[in-house]
């Protein structure tokens, strides 16, 4: 397969990531904000592969191809880290560490209102015992080497 070729099974597997995502939304697994962060560098690999097909400048195009989906790898690495308890997550998803002792009722009472439905620390969804997080971590890391060999066969 020539870099264009390659380019465009990259931006495939990028938007198949994205409608799988969207799928699992569909049927009533509604993302953290993790897993939303993890979707953009994806939208970007997919309008970079576009690019790629309507310019036909594939070395630069599948580094910066290779740099998106490796952003989505580390995101994801990150929140499987934090699935695990490797590390916390972000206090807007994670159930982290709250001092009740120190807050007015008022407070808690804010704080358990404004608490996320979907938290980034737990897992919803697991196949072959992996986490969607860590699925995307490893199909990012594929996606990232198709780009590479992409931009190293570019003519």
């Amino acid at each position: 397969m020539n870099g264009i070729q390659l380019s465009r099974l990259a931006g495939a597997g990028s938007a198949a990531l994205l409608l799988a995502a969207l799928g699992f939304q569909i049927i009533g697994y509604a993302p953290c904000e993790l897993c939303v962060l993890q979707r953009w560098p994806h939208v970007v690999a997919v309008i970079i592969a576009l690019a790629v097909v309507l310019t036909g400048r594939v070395r630069i195009l599948a580094i910066l191809g290779a740099l998106a989906v490796a952003t989505s790898m580390a995101i994801a690495i990150y929140h499987t880290g934090v699935e695990i308890g490797w590390w916390e997550g972000p206090a807007t998803c994670s159930a982290g560490t709250i001092s009740v002792i120190e807050m007015s009722p008022q407070q808690l009472l804010e704080k358990l209102q404004s608490a996320p439905v979907v938290r980034c620390d737990e897992v919803a969804w697991r196949f072959l015992g992996l986490s969607m997080a860590t699925w995307n971590a490893i199909c990012s890391a594929l996606l990232a080497g198709i780009w590479l060999l992409a931009a190293r066969r570019a003519r």
